[in-house]
């Protein structure tokens, strides 16, 4: 089983463009599903633009990751999910996504991932 979904989660969960871009082939064939709208790429540069540029925004800010989860593949498509704890100008948040991913053995070829949304986080206690 690849690790490469759960080093995916981790690079997002930093913020870090330069890792996303090496998990990924350079003609990534990307789709996402969030609460409001469906987004399609088609290459490193499309999926890094949506993850920084529209789904975490500069002035979020990744406190933790919560949980990464991988499991069997169905046949040639393994799976990741991953929870994270978020900071935005709104307050705190947890956001959980998960995606299905081919490989050619080195780099994500395809990735499909579902997005929960920013969900307002409940206070402790």
């Amino acid at each position: 089983m690849s690790t490469l979904g759960a080093r995916l989660a981790r690079a997002i969960a930093a913020k870090d463009r330069p890792a996303v871009r090496a998990l990924v082939a350079p003609d990534v064939d990307f789709r996402g599903l969030t609460p409001g709208r469906a987004w399609e790429g088609h290459s490193a540069d499309d999926l890094l633009e949506v993850l920084f540029g529209s789904w975490f925004e500069d002035a979020d800010e990744v406190r933790a990751l919560l949980d990464v989860t991988t499991g069997a593949p169905v046949e040639d498509t393994e799976r990741v999910s991953y929870r994270l704890a978020l900071r935005t100008p709104d307050g705190d948040h947890t956001a959980e996504q998960q995606a299905y991913y081919r490989t050619d053995g080195e780099r994500i070829t395809h990735l499909r991932v579902l997005c929960s949304g920013f969900r307002p986080s409940t206070p402790a206690g």
